[in-house]
């Protein structure tokens, strides 16, 4: 046998025990009805009563789903008025007192009780008189009632809120065991009664990881609530070793936010739940954005992508405001990418006598998957401004464009497509109202890049890469009609020319032609005065 005073846990026999606990159902006495007296508040002194008769055999009742609402010391697990006087017998051991039955049928039967037995130095075990010297009752709120037969030693050397509370053997009539405590209004009776048993457990990490993390978490409250230093420095170690999901991760803020920890104690757990650093998101958004759009594997870049737009859109549940997007350095980004577009459409534009030639370049890829990543990686950007209110400097940039719409006339039209994809993308976002640019942004950015449109649309049918034409369509018409009159008369002109052409190779803008025909030359019942 160890030096070392242990605990072991066992079914209930013939041995001595050093704590037990079983459900009985308990009718409240004379004592619970009315109001008790200011005499018997806990610590108090009273005559020792006779000793209770003998108990009726005791009935577990059925297990009940957990609360917890604490919010004062105790953290609301306890109601202070419902403490028995230590000195007194809890009505619990009232004689008469009938098991507890089922509405239509015998009292169920009694389960066998789980017994801690105190170990001595010397390896013998003592009375049980000695080891169980105190019944700690406990009621919830539903009704339920627990009752333990404890060693009021492990529990008070344990918890300083018990240690004020139980009285010594001589303020109960020097009798041990007619100690009892009762614990009334307990929100939270399967927590408050595995906190006790925590108490007698050698090993309480390993009680712990049986419990999981939930179960760790409701008795770390109630082990706050109880002042029981052990209970809390195990439940905090275990909880902050193990993964948590996202309901144990708020019942975990809940309970700091109602509960003081000593930070010693806390530190570990509290780097998991809060970011320590002050800086915000801003620099570290823009550089995922930045590492997206320098990536090399297509597969991986879009999957990147489609993860960071979750993150970043208004609709996602991590979003909470535009503090974490930085506005200038996406921007920077997108300054970056048009530089790069531009230099591969002037390396497509010096003269070569072979076409294979000019689908690769120096570092042996080919040129159009390079265009194409930027390409992609701006409308990217364009969609992610685009959700957060921030895309009318896009439309500004884009319209100023002048070297890319130049070179898109000498470019090979398999590579010069992907530039109205990006149109694309501006006009249908202005065709939906979902940006508001001023007249002369809309009026600069149709003049340079309406032409290009026309005449790319048959690329873009044949190559949409996911880009709805008929989409499109209807919403180029409605961009082009917010341009004064007099503009969209040249470029509804440009098109009808076009379209009587090419036909199915241009866009077919019939229905905002007919709009802008309407304004222009049917006569209103109504003159507009200027």
């Amino acid at each position: 046998m160890a030096d070392s005073t242990h605990h072991t846990i066992r079914r209930a026999a013939a041995r001595p025990r050093g704590w037990c606990c079983s459900f009985a159902g308990v009718p409240d006495s004379p004592e619970h009805r009315r109001a008790l007296p200011a005499s018997s508040a806990v610590g108090a002194a009273v005559p020792k009563l006779p000793p209770p008769p003998p108990l009726p055999p005791k009935s577990p009742l059925a297990p009940s789903s957990h609360h917890s609402s604490p919010s004062s010391k105790l953290a609301g697990l306890i109601d202070p008025r419902r403490i028995l006087s230590p000195g007194r017998v809890s009505p619990i051991d009232s004689e008469g007192s009938p098991a507890v039955a089922d509405a239509e049928g015998p009292p169920r039967e009694q389960a066998a009780p789980f017994v801690a037995v105190r170990e001595d130095e010397d390896g013998e075990r003592g009375g049980e008189r000695n080891a169980l010297d105190l019944r700690l009752c406990l009621r919830g709120r539903d009704g339920r009632c627990v009752a333990m037969d404890l060693d009021s030693a492990v529990l008070c050397g344990s918890s300083a809120f018990f240690a004020g509370m139980v009285p010594n053997a001589s303020a109960s009539g020097g009798g041990g065991g007619d100690r009892r405590v009762e614990v009334d209004g307990v929100d939270n009776l399967e927590a408050f009664k595995e906190a006790v048993e925590l108490m007698f457990e050698p090993d309480a990490m390993r009680w712990l990881a049986r419990a999981g993390v939930s179960r760790a978490i409701a008795v770390l409250e109630v082990s706050s609530s109880i002042m029981f230093d052990r209970g809390i420095e195990s439940c905090l170690k275990y909880i902050e070793a193990v993964p948590w999901n996202e309901n144990e991760e708020e019942k975990l803020k809940h309970v700091f936010a109602r509960c003081t920890f000593d930070e010693s104690v806390c530190k570990d757990v509290l780097a998991r739940l809060q970011q320590q650093c002050t800086s915000g998101s801003e620099d570290l958004t823009v550089q995922l954005v930045e590492s997206i759009t320098s990536g090399t594997n297509n597969g991986a870049r879009k999957e990147m992508q489609s993860l960071v737009s979750g993150l970043l859109s208004k609709s996602s549940v991590y979003h909470k405001d535009l503090s974490g997007l930085n506005k200038g350095g996406l921007y920077q980004i997108c300054r970056s990418c048009l530089s790069s577009l531009v230099e591969l459409f002037m390396e497509d534009s010096e003269p070569v006598e072979d076409v294979g030639q000019a689908m690769t370049t120096s570092d042996s890829r080919p040129m159009i998957e390079k265009i194409s990543k930027q390409t992609e990686n701006l409308n990217w950007l364009f969609d992610i401004l685009l959700n957060n209110d921030m895309a009318e400097e896009y439309v500004e940039l884009w319209a100023r464009q002048v070297e890319l719409i130049r070179m898109h006339e000498q470019a090979s039209p398999m590579f010069r497509y992907e530039l109205s994809r990006i149109s694309a993308s501006v006009f249908i976002a202005l065709g939906k109202g979902r940006i508001q640019c001023p007249s002369n942004t809309r009026c600069q950015l149709f003049h340079g890049w309406f032409r290009p449109m026309l005449t790319d649309f048959g690329w873009l049918q044949r190559c949409s890469k996911g880009l709805d034409v008929r989409i499109l369509e209807e919403n180029l018409g409605q961009a082009l009609l917010t341009l004064p009159l007099h503009q969209q008369q040249s470029l509804f002109v440009e098109w009808f020319q076009c379209f009587a052409s090419r036909g199915t190779e241009c866009p077919n803008l019939s229905r905002a032609f007919q709009v802008w025909w309407r304004r222009s030359f049917v006569r209103s019942s109504v003159e507009v005065r200027r």
